[in-house]
């Protein structure tokens, strides 16, 4: 898959292609299904699919300060998306001045001028361009003009996680932020990942004989609430079982939230300054404070047993 960021990277000589265009976020199975649809209809037609995205998220420039915390940084994303089948992946840098830009003037520019588009597919929520004032009708009179076809891929609806609502990242970031990792799972069609650099923390766990992964995060991370999950602990390409804690680790009167992985039944792992990835499986329980270390150690060994149980009843990612 090609990357490119910004319009001046698109090769000179780039042809007529399928453009879908949205954060996509997550690229939880509601993006999934329009994705996938763009390829589908850029083999059908014999010509290369694109999708355009925008670093920063745009809430962020048109609100300062509203940065939603994100499913997936831009590389996690352009790797699910290489795994359907999109041939390039542009990314705008999204700056006042792009902010600006007519419905109109974006159609031009990027759509026509640039990507030579012969289809957009998008979801009949799509908007586009200054405050938002394009959408799929506007976008479909501009096809006339321009002789590109619009097609509009309905919304993926949840069950029982999103009660009956359109899968969406803001719904996933709300299950991820209560906790609800399966709920999250459910919309993803994968566990819900934070990746980050492995930092030395207090080394409470190593004494404790449960020695733990520190996981800085990347900025404006989906982190879920507090509490023990069991999950995946990803490094240099393995897999490997693990129990979570998120928290402030309120046994030692901690004030930091941290990200930790204890990789079960592993020994002597040194991973520190290594870039990992866990994966949140299954909330096991909530943040607590013991009245002794003797009932934290209980209540950790429970903690591994219960996680192992969970990830066995899970299989293999």
């Amino acid at each position: 898959m090609q990357r490119w960021r910004g319009l001046e990277d698109i090769p000179q000589d780039w042809g007529r292609s399928v453009v879908t265009i949205g954060s996509y976020d997550g690229v939880h199975r509601g993006h999934q299904l329009i994705i996938r649809h763009a390829v589908d209809r850029a083999r059908e037609l014999g010509v290369p699919s694109v999708v355009v995205t925008f670093d920063p998220h745009p809430s962020e420039v048109v609100r300062p300060g509203s940065h939603p915390p994100l499913l997936a940084p831009h590389h996690r994303r352009a790797e699910l998306m290489a795994e359907l089948g999109v041939d390039a992946l542009l990314i705008l840098p999204f700056t006042t001045e792009f902010s600006k830009l007519s419905p109109a003037d974006f159609v031009a520019k990027v759509l026509v001028d640039k990507l030579h588009a012969k289809a957009v597919v998008e979801g009949p929520n799509f908007r586009f361009g200054h405050k938002a004032a394009g959408n799929v009708d506007f976008l479909r009179e501009q096809g006339e003009t321009y002789d590109f076809e619009v097609e509009v891929v309905e919304l993926y609806v949840s069950g029982a996680a999103g009660g009956g609502e359109p899968f969406s990242s803001t719904m996933t970031r709300r299950l991820v932020a209560e906790g609800d990792v399966e709920g999250a799972r459910e919309i993803l069609g994968r566990p819900h990942r934070v990746e980050g650099i492995v930092v030395r923390g207090a080394q409470r766990g190593r004494e404790l004989g449960f020695p733990t992964a520190n996981v800085e995060t990347l900025p404006h991370t989906a982190i879920p609430a507090d509490g023990v999950y069991a999950g995946w602990l990803h490094v240099g390409g393995e897999a490997m079982p693990a129990a979570i804690s998120v928290g402030t680790n309120p046994q030692f009167d901690g004030t930091e939230r941290t990200v930790e992985a204890y990789a079960i039944d592993r020994v002597g792992l040194d991973l520190y300054g290594l870039h990992v990835a866990v994966d949140f499986l299954a909330f096991v329980r909530g943040q607590a404070r013991f009245e002794s270390i003797e009932a934290l150690l209980e209540a950790i060994a429970d903690d591994v047993k219960r996680s192992r149980e969970l990830i066995e009843a899970y299989g293999t990612l």
